[in-house]
């Protein structure tokens, strides 16, 4: 594999033996390795069968260009962010592919700070050096260090400052890990928690971390995965469920009565948290579903900022605004105070903490939202032109328009509804995101209306 096709839009994902491999872990360790010129670099890894393979061919690349390499074993994105930060490294690279089918992996890289790579001066320049091999010479292996203690207990110790424990009030909490990596450090978390007296009830589903994974790749996003997460949380009573992709870099929740709380409002939530932390918070959203958000926001005395989607954009616009907290409709939250990443454990503390005090549900924190800005949902199309397609729903809406959006794709709003069409970044697909102001019901004809010029078939 001389020419490296797994590098995508935002990291690096293959398929395993036809282009991604131990070799190609190798070179793209020490090509961030020598990039940085780096000292130490944090490794970490998630639960799919390759993945310690890859770690330790990575490592290695890592140490042949001169790096100490801090190994934190099996640990989600995030303990990886957060180590690279704890322990001051020069990057940090996590082998994971998360929800995508059982034979990929890949890997998600930071460089110091927890700050996400540039795409000219840092992943391109990573790509070419892993490509050529172009190594400079080391005069001798670096070393690797065994941290995974040290950043496991770093990391949960960060985790709970975003929470008030004295606060939890007795809750039962469904827990699905999907068999990913998320199980491990969710009872290293959840075990401290106990320990400080907290009076939680968590009932664990698919908690093991299995490569084979005999439940499916664990993502909660897909409608059919659902179940497996709602019906037990209906059969235990439980206070709200929250499951996680393969990483845990994403949680998606679910209402006393077993009922999927979609992303967006779940930003709108968060953000509502924070603002009654923090007076006149910044809020940063993506530009798909923005309404339920930006009214939130507005109502608190906050400021929402709108990002391009997609994790180095929004972090780079946090930064830039010192905003508290970040969101966007996928899944991804991102914090301030957690070296502007994103985090999958951080949301449900803060959810538990909020249930706690106000007495109230999850699903009475969320339903008004969902009436008054009802939302479509992400629908994916395959189409034969996605410029076409576009072009094609553009002219037919932008003469009624009251305004025009290209943050993200193409954004028109009306008076009571608005729509964002985008081409995705990583896969072959359009995506669309209908919003509205009430009337639900309105808003079908106008999702129907756009399928229609869209053409093609829902992925």
């Amino acid at each position: 594999m001389t020419e490296l096709t797994c590098f995508k839009a935002y990291d690096v994902r293959g398929e395993i033996g036809v282009n991604i491999d131990e070799g190609v872990a190798y070179r793209i360790g020490r090509a961030v390795a020598q990039h940085f010129v780096a000292k130490s670099i944090v490794i970490g890894f998630d639960a799919r069968k390759t993945s310690p393979a890859f770690a330790a061919a990575a490592s290695q690349g890592a140490r042949h260009a001169g790096a100490d390499v801090i190994n934190i074993g099996m640990a989600g994105t995030e303990e990886m962010y957060w180590a690279v930060t704890e322990f001051g490294a020069c990057a940090g690279i996590e082998v994971t592919a998360s929800h995508n089918p059982i034979n990929y992996n890949g890997m998600k890289i930071v460089k110091s700070g927890s700050r996400p790579l540039d795409d000219v001066s840092d992943f391109q320049v990573i790509k070419t050096l892993a490509s050529s091999q172009d190594w400079d010479d080391v005069s001798k292996l670096a070393s690797e260090f065994d941290r995974s203690n040290d950043a496991r207990r770093a990391y949960v110790d960060r985790v709970l400052t975003f929470v008030d424990v004295k606060a939890l009030r007795p809750l039962k909490v469904v827990v699905n890990s999907g068999n990913g990596a998320a199980g491990p450090t969710f009872d290293a978390l959840s075990e401290r928690l106990l320990t400080l007296g907290a009076p939680l009830d968590f009932i664990r589903v698919h908690h093991t971390p299995d490569g084979t994974f005999p439940n499916g790749i664990p993502n909660p996003f897909l409608p059919e995965n659902h179940l497996a997460t709602a019906d037990v949380v209906k059969a235990e009573g439980a206070d709200f469920g929250v499951a996680f992709d393969g990483d845990f870099d994403r949680c998606f929740f679910f209402d006393e009565t077993g009922q999927f709380v979609p992303g967006e409002y779940v930003v709108g939530l968060l953000a509502s948290i924070f603002m009654e932390k923090e007076l006149g918070a910044k809020i940063v959203h993506d530009p798909r579903v923005i309404w339920n958000t930006q009214d939130i926001v507005a109502q608190q005395g906050g400021i929402a900022v709108q990002s391009k989607t997609g994790h180095a954009f929004i972090k780079q616009v946090m930064r830039s605004h010192a905003a508290v907290y970040g969101g966007e409709m996928s899944a991804h939250h991102y914090f301030r105070d957690f070296a502007y990443c994103d985090s999958g454990m951080i949301p449900w503390v803060l959810i538990a903490e909020l249930v706690s005090r106000s007495g109230s549900s999850l699903g009475d924190w969320v339903k008004d939202r969902f009436a008054v800005f009802p939302s479509s949902g992400e629908m994916n199309f395959k189409v034969a032109d996605a410029k076409k397609a576009i072009a094609s729903v553009f002219s037919a809406y932008r003469a009624d328009a009251l305004s025009l959006d290209e943050t993200d794709g193409v954004s028109l709003a009306f008076a009571h509804w608005r729509f964002n069409l985008r081409r995705s970044n990583t896969e072959p697909l359009v995506r669309l995101n209908v919003e509205g102001k009430g009337k639900a019901d309105a808003l079908d004809a106008h999702v129907s209306k756009i399928v229609d010029l869209l053409g093609g078939t829902q992925a």
